[in-house]
């Protein structure tokens, strides 16, 4: 069992705990997070207190998460799109629909069952239901991923992404014309506060960095290049989103009337990262898939 330790600082005095304690991790769910609290998982000054507790400035909080239930990964003969593969590292391009790591009532399909058929030696640092992911794209956004088959170059890889050594560029479609070439959105990202399912620029959120260029201009929308310099869940659909820009076909963040896609229009292209054991730079790129060419196509036509 995790324990976490934390004090109250004056921007969350008065605010419920189970809202503060939420935002400190944006892989907890604030339903989760009241099931601790009246599990009695939750202590303020060394007493349990209920979900509505309005926080005061120095209290001391101790969190203590429970271990995940074990649950039974079965490999999966599911075929991979492997780029690159040695004794350390494993880069794979994920196509869109496909989910990279199975979760309570989403065990089988996943990148994570794929993985496990193809090598039995990946990282365990994430646990039974992550083994080798070092990082995510989600469900419907297709492209490159890099996943480590051992702990030290598990280690290496996160490291680098703290690090923003990590290239990674996507392309996207989005809503509207943008009218610069270039951009960069500097925006902090956290839980909506309206609406804990969805990210959003919050005040009190992560850095999060996004640079943009515009690769190509049609009468509705734009076709262009994002680069991260951080890697918060959802972070380009979020920020094309706040500066006015949704990506195409994005059914949490975007307009309902869009191209004809199911799910937004985003592919990882582009990664590049250090060896972790040789240091030698890599970088890959997967070309556009045939679904996403179409809608370039269609657009293109349509002028």
């Amino acid at each position: 069992m995790e324990q976490i330790q934390l004090t109250i600082e004056e921007q969350h005095d008065g605010e419920r705990i189970d809202k503060v304690i939420a935002e400190l991790n944006e892989q907890w769910s604030r339903s989760q997070v009241q099931q601790w609290l009246k599990e009695g998982r939750v202590l303020v000054n060394g007493k349990a207190v209920k979900p509505n507790y309005k926080c005061h400035v120095d209290d001391e909080v101790v969190i203590s998460i429970p271990d995940p239930e074990p649950l039974d990964v079965e490999p999966e003969p599911i075929p991979l799109d492997i780029y690159y593969e040695d004794a350390d590292v494993l880069v794979v391009n994920k196509p869109r629909g496909m989910v990279v790591h199975p979760a309570p009532g989403h065990m089988h399909g996943t990148l994570v069952n794929a993985l496990l058929a193809h090598c039995q030696d990946l990282s365990g640092i994430n646990g039974v239901l992550r083994p080798g992911i070092v990082h995510r794209i989600d469900k419907d956004t297709s492209g490159l991923l890099m996943i480590a088959k051992n702990d030290l170059a598990h280690e290496s890889l996160v490291n680098q992404l703290v690090n923003k050594t990590v290239t990674r560029k996507y392309v996207a479609i989005v809503h509207g014309v943008i009218p610069h070439d270039y951009g960069t959105i500097d925006a902090p990202i956290g839980r909506d506060p309206r609406d804990r399912q969805s990210m959003a620029v919050v005040e009190n959120g992560k850095e999060a960095v996004t640079h943009f260029r515009v690769l190509e201009r049609f009468e509705h929308y734009t076709f262009l290049e994002c680069q991260l310099e951080t890697g918060r869940t959802h972070q380009i659909r979020v920020h094309m989103k706040y500066i006015g820009y949704p990506l195409a076909g994005d059914p949490k963040y975007g307009p309902r009337k869009t191209l004809p896609i199911d799910g937004q229009a985003l592919h990882a292209g582009v990664l590049g990262f250090h060896h972790p054991r040789t240091g030698e730079y890599l970088q890959f790129e997967a070309p556009i898939p045939h679904e996403f060419e179409r809608l370039l196509d269609m657009l293109r036509n349509n002028r």
